[in-house]
């Protein structure tokens, strides 16, 4: 019997994101990434100035490096890439299903942030640092019109993609109602919304919660902001839209924090 066209390529995708692989470079992204028991490492490529920096950290992860003279660096990236030295090729991280991630830690009220076609990679590697340092449990962006998990990606979250969860889903909304059935306030950061963070959240500071940010410019998209429980803004930035998504990120988290 002939498989739907729908499946075939359903299987099809499967296999090409299977078959994918990650450039990683520079030397926080590759020592973090060798030491991550969860990535699949293929291949490592340093100078001799990396790899006597990382020499520790190579033998521990059992990786054969192939040496490169830094002149002529032999990986497959970008020749104007800040690449330090060393370059790893590795497996995309697989963090598993969103309800599962999203769960938080026992005794502690979690915090997502969700990210409506933010596509620029370091924006998304430096939401991924302010999100560990906040102890947000994921970061969500959508499979598609998002910024993928990249070589510069990693770089800006500085050893922050192999620590920090980044799930990719479908569709935001369907994830958002997902985070509602699970208990989540969803607020949406929104520049002309009338209330704040801080209000939206006045006795609820022991729910989860999650917080939606658009790209700068296009802010959040219609269908993302009715699904939201509020817009809200942040009350001492005065106007959202001056702010980067990376630092409105961070406010956000540290003004949604569960004690004040």
């Amino acid at each position: 019997m002939k498989k739907p066209k729908w499946v075939v390529e359903k299987e099809r995708s499967k296999r090409a994101a299977a078959a994918e692989t990650v450039w990683l470079f520079g030397l926080h992204a590759v020592r973090d990434a060798l030491l991550n028991p969860k990535r699949v490492k293929l291949r490592l490529i340093v100078t001799k100035n990396a790899h006597d920096k990382l020499a520790e950290d190579i033998g521990a992860s059992g990786m054969e490096p192939e040496m490169s003279d830094p002149r002529k660096f032999a990986a497959p990236i970008d020749p104007q890439s800040v690449h330090q030295g060393a370059a790893l090729e590795v497996k995309g991280l697989d963090w598993g299903k969103l309800e599962d991630v999203c769960l938080g830690e026992e005794g502690r009220a979690p915090r997502v942030v969700l990210l409506d076609r933010v596509t620029d990679p370091h924006n998304v590697g430096a939401v991924l640092r302010s999100a560990e340092v906040f102890g947000a449990s994921a970061v969500v962006a959508m499979s598609r019109h998002a910024a993928p998990e990249t070589g510069a990606l990693a770089k800006t979250a500085s050893g922050a993609l192999e620590r920090q969860p980044y799930v990719r889903v479908r569709n935001l909304a369907d994830a958002m109602e997902t985070l509602k059935g699970m208990g989540y306030i969803v607020l949406g950061l929104d520049g002309e919304a009338e209330g704040t963070i801080g209000a939206a959240l006045e006795g609820k500071r022991d729910r989860p919660v999650a917080l939606v940010l658009g790209a700068e410019g296009p802010g959040l998209r219609e269908k993302t902001k009715e699904t939201c429980d509020a817009l809200v803004k942040i009350d001492f930035a005065g106007g959202f839209g001056s702010l980067n998504v990376s630092n409105a990120a961070a406010v956000a988290l540290y003004a949604s924090r569960e004690t004040l």
